[in-house]
């Protein structure tokens, strides 16, 4: 087995993703850079390791100044490809059938050639083997990414797999894997570069909008769709809202609510769950519980839980009153647990959440804090427990009937 230490595996630079291309021009200062055309060979766009990677590629590409196009078979990530600045084009690459793979790399050939490739880059092995016959005949580089040690049972096997190992670069997702390559294939370390998965950290900092309660016309929320077309106008993005709550179908509202949704352009921020059974998990999920109610609601138990788990409220002024929610002006900012707006004021509503999104995190935590203290001073089971039986101790009924002698 030839190994290297950690340290001397080659690592690609944070700051200069694309210098699996070119070393010296990822050092050049961006308006230096040569643009390359990059084709990138990949066997679905569905959400798998090399499906993701293939997304992540094309936006660190593409937004160097360089061009992209993606060949695979259409999914649900092509429209994160297009709107990373890549081209799709469909074509099965996923089959490993002889016959549809020398069909395949045939067809990439052609399109390098027409399109002046510089670069084949190949996730996958049956793609991959399609790529490198195009890239080899083309005359271009061949880069693979590798996310995983395959099984070899057989030497078949081991041929099929050794494709993502022939790369004249080759990309590996973390030291094991390259270690895995360079023992079983003893490709040269100098042609090993280990890029790490990104994240986009910005995708999993979502602020979860939780509106819970039946489905009804009074809970408002027809205001809260209205709100969130508001938010959306304003340019906010990551953000979800959920209606988690029981629809018994005795009204049309639900389904005017979903047209509301459609016509507002609200589909892809709005989801409606059925009624959950695990509410202390929904409310840890959420950013903030909001209550637009447009009738008076009283007592809502569903906001006492919330603030019970630390949440922030927002709260309409029929929501719930100001023994329920601290809020200005009732108390002062240094001690609200959650903002307050007019029923049925969607503008207001917006404004709002946007003012508690716009906190930082501390600061929304000490919010929702402070409403966890105060249910657990005034709503806890202990102490509603021993009101009420302080009012049936002061009781005086009818004597019992004596019984027999």
């Amino acid at each position: 087995m030839s190994s290297l230490p950690a340290s001397a595996i080659p690592t690609a630079s944070n700051d200069s993703p694309h210098n699996i291309y070119s070393d010296d021009e990822s050092r050049a200062p961006r308006s230096e850079r040569v643009s390359k055309t990059v084709l990138i060979v990949v066997p679905t766009l569905d959400g798998g390791a090399a499906d993701a990677g293939a997304v992540e590629l094309v936006r660190i590409l593409a937004g160097a100044g360089h061009s992209v196009i993606v060949v695979s078979r259409a999914g649900r990530l092509v429209t994160d490809v297009t709107g990373c600045g890549g081209e799709f084009i469909p074509l099965d690459v996923s089959s490993n059938n002889p016959i549809v793979m020398l069909r395949s790399g045939i067809i990439l050939l052609r399109l390098a050639r027409e399109r002046r490739c510089n670069v084949i880059h190949a996730f996958g092995r049956a793609g991959a083997w399609s790529a490198f016959m195009a890239a080899r005949l083309a005359g271009i580089p061949f880069v693979t990414s590798c996310y995983k040690g395959f099984r070899e049972q057989n030497v078949f096997k081991r041929l099929y797999n050794s494709i993502m190992a022939r790369g004249d670069r080759v990309l590996a997702s973390s030291e094991q894997i390259a270690q895995l390559i360079n023992d079983r294939y003893g490709t040269p370390w100098d042609k090993i570069t280990v890029v790490p998965c990104g994240v986009d950290l910005d995708r999993f900092d979502t602020k979860v909008i939780l509106i819970t309660g039946r489905i009804l016309r009074r809970k408002g929320h027809h205001v809260v769709v209205k709100a969130v077309r508001r938010l959306k106008e304003m340019g906010l993005k990551d953000f979800l809202c959920v209606f988690a709550g029981e629809d018994r179908g005795r009204t049309r509202y639900t389904g005017e609510l979903w047209d509301l949704v459609l016509t507002t352009g609200t589909m892809d921020v709005i989801r409606m769950a059925a009624p959950v059974a695990d509410m202390p998990a929904a409310y840890a999920a959420a950013s903030v519980v909001v209550s637009a109610a447009v009738q008076p609601e009283g007592v809502q138990r569903a906001i006492l839980e919330a603030q019970a788990m630390a949440r922030p409220i927002i709260v309409s002024d029929l929501g719930a009153g100001s023994d329920v929610v601290l809020t200005a002006p009732t108390v002062p900012e240094s001690r609200i647990a959650g903002f307050r707006f007019h029923s049925g004021d969607d503008a207001a509503l917006a404004a709002a959440l946007l003012r508690l999104f716009s906190m930082p995190e501390q600061n929304r935590a000490t919010i929702g804090r402070r409403g966890r203290d105060w249910v657990a001073g005034h709503f806890n089971a202990g102490i509603v427990a021993e009101q009420t039986l302080r009012v049936y101790g002061g009781i005086d009924g009818p004597a019992a009937p004596a019984g027999p002698n």
